[in-house]
């Protein structure tokens, strides 16, 4: 990341946007409190409080992402930047209490209603904090993808629907002003519903992380396509990628290799890899080796027809690590399938009958397994 020439760090980021949004919703929450007040609305100081936790959003992703940044020590080797969901997990906690509380006043004002006092002045604060808070939560969202922060991006979401929950309060307003019917508590409902739903949102996004997502599509693309194009190498396959943190990976792949070559000629190959993806994707890569021998014309017809099978196959997306055990009439192979697989007891039945028809002397040794990014 970089601008007029300088890098600019994902902390940065991080902490460039998440002051912008303390000041701002600090100067929202007040304006929308105090206004609020003076107009006996619900909704607008309902908004105005929710503001304020918006701001309080924003010191905690500026805390967590200063402690996620710590150095890795002997009780947490891979560092501490798991930290950053946990600022999510509170962050989301927050917004999902703030809109609970909300719901909870609006009914009460439903049933015990209190005068209103709102006019056009009202109005317009409410309507000008919702174009700051539209553009505001944009931002954040787009510096939350581009530091890939889930906490940032939390934040954002939430200032997002902030403005589009104002529209129903300045709609429940003009109603008042123009009819002199209040709908305000009504209105409190529907915007506590709204912010509810982005707390509901931010924690589902942020119970993912933890429980642990596939790898990243792009970066495990990438990877495979450096695998892949190194010479020696022959296939690749079985990818993992764990993070430790937004930007903090380790991983593993397994590669085809000549059987032919020596174990000096393979360390080689592996060493230059494993230098080249840390530092150009800060990715820590372990590999396993499977044995090919590209020239037996036998593995070459097993290849071709296993790959007919596959091809037939809506559900089995490839398969790799064809081997013959020396000596034996053992193969060996993997079939990658879909998730969307329910039947893999009956796929599996379906291979061992297929290779049969073709290889009757041959033990099948089969497994299947799903890809991990």
């Amino acid at each position: 990341m970089s601008k007029n020439g300088k890098v600019i760090s994902r902390e940065s980021i991080i902490i460039r946007t998440s002051i912008l949004g303390i000041v701002a919703n600090v100067l929202i929450a007040t304006s929308k409190v105090i206004f609020g007040l003076l107009a006996s609305s619900i909704a607008i100081v309902s908004e105005g409080v929710n503001n304020a936790a918006d701001a309080l959003s924003s010191v905690i992703t500026l805390v967590g992402t200063k402690l996620a940044g710590k150095h890795p020590d002997e009780k947490h080797p891979f560092g501490y930047g798991r930290i950053e969901y946990l600022t999510g997990l509170v962050i989301a906690v927050m917004i999902l209490v703030t809109g609970i509380e909300m719901l909870i006043n609006a009914v009460k004002l439903i049933f015990n209603p209190e005068e209103l006092s709102i006019n056009y002045v009202s109005i317009a604060v409410v309507a000008v904090t919702a174009v700051i808070k539209f553009i505001l939560g944009v931002y954040t969202i787009k510096m939350g993808k581009k530091a890939g922060s889930s906490a940032l991006e939390g934040v954002g979401l939430d200032c997002r629907g902030d403005a589009f929950a104002s529209i129903i309060t300045i709609v429940a307003a003009l109603v008042f002003v123009i009819l002199g019917f209040s709908i305000d508590a009504y209105a409190g409902v529907i915007t506590s519903f709204l912010i509810i739903k982005a707390g509901a949102e931010v924690l589902r996004e942020t119970v993912s992380e933890i429980l642990g997502r596939p790898g990243e599509k792009e970066l495990a693309a990438e990877i495979y396509k450096e695998v892949r194009n190194t010479e020696g190498v022959i296939g690749a396959a079985d990818m993992m990628l764990h993070n430790y943190g937004p930007d903090a990976w380790s991983g593993s792949v397994n590669i085809e290799m000549d059987h032919k070559k020596t174990v000096g000629e393979i360390y080689q190959i592996i060493h230059e890899l494993q230098l080249k993806i840390m530092h150009e994707k800060n990715v820590v890569m372990v590999f396993g080796i499977y044995a090919v021998d590209n020239d037996s014309e036998f593995i070459n017809a097993l290849r071709k027809y296993i790959a007919k099978f596959v091809s037939a196959n809506e559900y089995i997306k490839s398969f790799h690590a064809v081997y013959i055990e020396p000596g034996t009439n053992r193969i060996y192979c993997d079939l990658i399938v879909d998730y969307k697989l329910r039947d893999w007891a009956g796929t599996k039945v379906a291979f061992l009958d297929y290779m049969k028809t073709e290889y009757p002397d041959k033990e099948v040794e089969l497994t299947l397994e799903t890809e991990f990014v």
